[in-house]
């Protein structure tokens, strides 16, 4: 099973406010050990909002929408993919992290990804699917 960890956005974050270096050295250390676990698919962090853009759809008609984004609460500071057996071991690995709000409250927000099976059982669009996903890896290697 594949799950998203999100890290929510905060006014600091948004502010490209930098985290301090002892939260650098230990989501460092936590990205280490999901990396030597083999669970670790990919993770970053992401720049504030007033560097992004949005593609939105209006009377069907497309339109850019340049950052900032007012709702600080539904953007995303970071993420992790991650590859795990189970949810249990999804929440195991969450509870591992270390508070990325620095001591405030916050929450990092788990979500299952779909896989090919969940959406379609359609053999030539899983297979189709597949081949992507492998190709994907292949990149990654080059």
């Amino acid at each position: 099973m594949r799950f998203m960890m999100m890290v929510r956005a905060t006014k600091e974050t948004e502010s490209g406010a930098m985290p301090s270096q002892e939260m650098i050295n230990a989501m460092m250390s936590y990205n280490e050990a999901l990396m030597q676990a083999g669970v670790l698919l990919d993770g970053g962090g992401l720049q504030p909002s007033a560097a992004g853009f949005r593609v939105a759809w209006n009377s069907g008609k497309k339109s850019v929408v340049d950052g900032p984004f007012a709702e600080t609460k539904e953007l995303i500071a970071g993420y992790w993919i991650i590859q795990v057996k189970s949810k249990e071991e999804a929440v195991e690995w969450a509870m591992r992290c270390p508070n990325p709000y620095e001591g405030a409250d916050g929450a990092i927000e788990l979500r299952p990804l779909f896989e090919s099976p969940d959406l379609t059982d359609d053999e030539e669009i899983i297979r189709k699917e597949n081949e992507m996903m492998a190709q994907l890896e292949k990149n990654k290697k080059s």
